[in-house]
């Protein structure tokens, strides 16, 4: 088999296993931080939380599709898995970068949510 093939259907088996292990989870998890933040409106959170997930795929996929490119030689097994753990290894930490970003502004939102329904129980 082609070095090249190998390298391309490992990446992708990979990659897309990996994005759509960590939507699902984010996907599960982050909509308690969603309804929480919408003051139990479950059908906007639920649809917060979906198009959340549309983006983080959009993203992922986009970067997947453009790291397919591969310009160097792969004649070998040893390049075979270097290539693999660079592209991977921007892949693990694009899907962190994403989590934590959307952990820092959950936070942020929820927090304005508790402020906003603290200062509104004062007023009345």
């Amino acid at each position: 088999m082609n070095y090249f093939i190998l390298t391309y259907v490992v990446y992708l088996l990979v990659s897309i296993a990996l994005t759509v292990w960590v939507a699902k989870v984010l996907f599960k998890n982050g909509r308690i931080f969603l309804v929480d933040i919408f003051h139990g409106n479950n059908e906007l959170a639920d649809s917060v939380n979906k198009l959340l997930v549309v983006g983080f795929y959009l993203i992922n996929i986009g970067y997947m599709s453009l790291a397919l490119k591969e310009t160097g030689t792969i004649a070998n097994i040893q390049v075979v898995v270097e290539v693999l753990s660079y592209k991977l290894g921007w892949i693990i930490l694009i899907l962190g970068g994403m989590h934590f970003l959307n952990l820092v502004v959950f936070f942020k939102l929820r927090n304005r949510a508790k402020r906003d329904k603290a200062f509104n129980v004062n007023i009345e």
